[in-house]
């Protein structure tokens, strides 16, 4: 049976409500998952006015009400009124709202009433100033669970996903970050989260810090040290972990198929390569927790928010991914 997704409909400001709105009219959420729209019914009929669609929608209470073989449905928050938004500009009250509402879908996973979560795109500013004072919203996800296991963002560009040992720090406390435990652990996740999408036996490449892999230790020691020990230990675990290869030829050998993941060493290393080749069609997943959450990563959009021109093309792929990790093999 097709698992059961919560879908929010995201930053009310934004592209969240068009991009669901475009989903849900052109029958793309049913054939991967029992959807349930989460949010305010009036910032969806937004979302459907601003697509230009139409589509009838079921308002329920609870997940346990939903009928199925009946019209899309969505647990109306009734706690965001879009008369007077502006859209494109920064929304405190909305900020808050979207923050609140993956509040509402995180309490349903761990209720197990639904079995996944897509999140529409949030501005991470309007979030903050709402009352969410966390890094991103998945430090929000990783307090409300207490999950204290390894946890960290992957990036999903068509069949290529990506990791990183290190994220978000600056640039010259990459490499004193690094240790075999700490690669070691980022192959383990990236290989147990792609198993858990489908994958009978991941390829990871895995890339080194230095130029030209370090070339032997001439330039530079940490593939040496630590990257290769940390290659073996996971090849010993019986994880296809390859590498360590220069960060500047990787993704060409990736992008061909040869690896299923890539794990950089920091963020700009992967997010570059990706970024250049599909900004607007990559998907955010939150690797490690108890439960499967993805997002579209091309974020709120802003520039385009509000004129029906969204592509939605990264928020279905983030649904299939969602429902993969539910156990839907498709």
């Amino acid at each position: 049976m097709k698992p059961i997704l919560g879908i929010t409909l995201g930053e009310a400001a934004g592209i969240g409500p068009e991009l669901i709105a475009k989903l849900a009219a052109n029958d793309r959420l049913r054939p991967y998952c029992r959807p349930v729209l989460i949010g305010d019914a009036r910032v969806l009929e937004l979302g459907k006015k601003i697509a230009n669609v139409k589509f009838p929608v079921a308002i329920v209470e609870n997940v346990s009400a939903i009928d199925w073989d009946g019209p899309i449905s969505i647990l109306d928050q009734k706690n965001f009124d879009p008369t007077y938004l502006e859209m494109g500009k920064i929304n405190v009250p909305s900020g808050k709202v979207t923050g609140d509402t993956l509040v509402t879908a995180l309490h349903l996973l761990d209720k197990r009433e639904i079995q996944g979560m897509v999140f529409a795109p949030l501005n991470k500013q309007a979030f903050i100033l709402g009352g969410y004072d966390y890094e991103d919203e998945h430090a929000l996800f990783r307090e409300f669970f207490k999950w204290e296991k390894p946890a960290g963002i992957m990036n999903v560009l068509d069949k290529l996903w990506t990791f990183r040992v290190t994220c978000h720090i600056p640039i010259s406390e990459v490499a004193c970050s690094l240790n075999k435990e700490n690669i070691l652990s980022a192959i383990q996740l990236a290989d147990a989260t792609l198993r858990l999408a489908g994958y009978e036996l991941p390829r990871i490449g895995v890339a080194a810090l230095n130029p030209h892999a370090g070339e032997g230790g001439l330039c530079g020691s940490e593939e040496v040290t630590i990257i290769q020990p940390a290659i073996a230990a996971a090849r010993a675990e019986g994880i296809e972990a390859l590498g360590p290869f220069s960060a500047d030829t990787i993704f060409i050998a990736a992008f061909k198929g040869d690896y299923d993941a890539v794990l950089t060493m920091y963020h700009d290393q992967g997010q570059i390569a990706t970024k250049l080749i599909g900004f607007d069609i990559g998907v955010t997943v939150a690797a490690g927790l108890p439960y499967p959450i993805t997002t579209p990563e091309h974020g709120t959009a802003f520039d385009i928010a509000g004129k029906g021109i969204a592509k939605t093309d990264a928020t279905e792929q983030a649904i299939i991914i969602a429902a993969k990790m539910a156990g839907w093999r498709g």
